[in-house]
């Protein structure tokens, strides 16, 4: 079959076209009918097979997300249960109402303790802070730089939280003997601010 028969078929009559024809006008209509149905109905689901594949990464995703911090909720609990316990042990080391009297009676013993003199010993007010309050303390002290460093480092290890702040160091115009030796020792004067804390419970000043 040639092309010049092509134009001698009868499309009102099909059923006498050659088989060649036939068969040739069965892939046309077939392909149209695919085509046709791709556009219609499987371009449409393809679209939306594409929008639920990437529906299902986003939630695999959150899935996976969700996943890995339920594995690592133990370890948060046991590291927030340390915390509670660590900010326990710290909030003991604030004094209470009736402690601050002696813990300051432990500050003049620990500077007298360590060769100073004290020239001023002024509690200030308290000063409320979130769940604690600060206790300034206004001193004054007359001794050595040796004396001096005996005392941070004696308040330093004092079972209660006590800071000190604001020093300035400058020279006395007395010298004194050296337990040692002869030589005369120039005495200091140490002004400072120390600073202990108080628990408010609540956040209230009790």
């Amino acid at each position: 079959m040639d092309l010049s028969q092509l134009n001698e078929l009868d499309f009102n009559n099909t059923g006498e076209w050659p088989l060649p024809a036939k068969i040739g006008a069965v892939i046309i209509v077939g392909i149209v009918v695919l085509g046709l149905a791709y556009y219609f109905d499987t371009q449409y689901q393809i679209e939306t097979l594409l929008q639920v594949e990437n529906k299902e990464k986003e939630k695999r995703k959150e899935f996976e997300d969700k996943n890995q911090k339920a594995s690592k909720l133990e370890a948060y609990t046991q590291q927030l249960t340390e915390m509670e316990d660590s900010f326990k042990s710290m909030l003991k080391q604030l004094p209470d109402k009736t402690e601050v009297a002696s813990l300051l009676v432990e500050v003049t013993q620990t500077g007298l303790g360590n060769g100073l003199e004290f020239e001023l010993f002024k509690p200030g007010s308290e000063v409320p802070k979130d769940f604690y309050a600060e206790l300034p303390i206004n001193i004054k002290v007359v001794g050595t730089f040796h004396n001096f460093g005996s005392f941070v480092s004696g308040i330093a290890a004092l079972p209660r939280i006590v800071t000190v702040h604001d020093i300035v160091i400058t020279p006395k115009n007395i010298t004194k003997k050296s337990a040692i030796s002869e030589k005369a020792i120039q005495l200091l004067t140490l002004e400072a601010t120390a600073k202990t804390y108080k628990y408010l419970e609540s956040g209230t000043n009790k």
